[in-house]
């Protein structure tokens, strides 16, 4: 919505709760709002707070879902690049050799890549790349190992390389139908990600049964495959240094995904998966409610504590924290 005034109605405003707050020096600095729902295997609510059910953009923790899409049509990777092909990377040579490589093996002309060139994500891989003179490349961009698996899948079936990311394409007709599947919704609203990628308007409960069916699936399926190729490969999923990466490191079996905008997606090796949102779309809070979350379902404070949180400092020296607030702990909300 580029806008409003007096005859643009806004839309509803989703019902969101008190999640985080920054506390500095023994005070409430900021207070971080946001939506989670929590569901277990048989897809019965375990915990929800905010307003799980409203419809969020849930970015790039779609990413598995459109994996699993491509893998159903046909794309073979080997797991290293399968998980690329699901990955927020951070640029590292590791990640742009590997979208290259995607590419190369199916003969796909660079050209064809119809993300939007960026710099590497990562931090110490950004400022790497503007030392070393380079500029935004579709390679660097984050997405570049999706946008190369999308071109081999589309290469594999004889669909067009070019309009890939237009929505009546047949590969994002295929990626439709999936979602819809393993989300158990219709798709009803619709927009473009930052890459350029249409990306689906999902609940936070239909985005939890996705991520619970794609961590359940038996073996030989194509939810297992970009599963267990996500799990083995984490430091492809994000890169080193990211917390997504680090959480998967940490707690054997978890799958985990991030997505612009505040959105976490997390699924527990029993088939219980949690999502998350925070309204501010902000960053800094979405792994401090994670692991609150996980910690509620269990999982071991030990592992848990090996995933770093955004530090809170006063003159390069820790002066507080990023705390969880406490939220309903039954399936009241949603």
């Amino acid at each position: 919505m580029a806008g409003t005034d007096a005859t643009t109605a806004l839309p509803p405003l989703p019902g969101h709760v008190p999640l985080v707050a920054q506390i500095r020096s023994d005070m409430v600095e900021s207070v971080h709002y946001g939506s989670y729902i929590v569901l277990a295997p048989d897809g019965s609510t375990l915990m929800s707070a905010g307003d799980p059910l409203a419809l969020y953009y849930p970015r790039s923790s779609l990413k598995p879902l459109q994996a699993v899409a491509m893998v159903r049509a046909g794309l073979v990777l080997a797991p290293e690049l399968l998980a690329l092909a699901a990955a927020s990377h951070s640029g590292a040579t590791r990640h742009l050799d590997g979208a290259q490589e995607i590419l190369a093996l199916h003969s796909i002309d660079p050209v064809f890549l119809a993300n939007q060139p960026d710099l590497p994500y990562g931090t110490a891989e950004r400022e790497g790349w503007l030392r070393a003179g380079g500029a935004p490349t579709a390679f660097a961009q984050n997405c570049s190992g999706k946008h190369a698996a999308m071109l081999a899948t589309c290469t594999l079936n004889g669909w067009p390389l070019r309009g890939y990311l237009d929505p009546e394409h047949p590969l994002q007709q295929r990626v439709d139908a999936v979602v819809e599947e393993l989300t158990g919704e219709p798709i009803t609203h619709a927009s473009t990600d930052g890459c350029g990628t249409p990306v689906h308007a999902i609940s936070l409960a239909g985005m939890a049964r996705a991520y619970s069916a794609i961590i359940s699936a038996p073996a030989g399926t194509a939810e297992a495959a970009v599963a267990d190729a996500m799990r083995a490969f984490p430091e492809n999923v994000a890169g080193e240094g990211r917390d997504v990466t680090a959480l998967m490191r940490a707690v054997p079996g978890l799958l985990a995904k991030d997505g612009f905008e505040g959105i976490q997606a997390v699924a527990l090796p029993d088939g219980r998966a949690l999502v998350l949102k925070i309204a501010d779309g902000g960053d800094r809070a979405r792994m401090p409610a994670t692991v609150d979350l996980l910690g509620r379902l269990g999982v071991d404070s030990a592992q848990l504590a090996r995933v770093e949180t955004a530090p809170v400092l006063g003159g390069g020296l820790s002066v507080g924290a990023l705390v969880a607030l406490p939220t309903p702990a039954g399936p009241s909300g949603s």
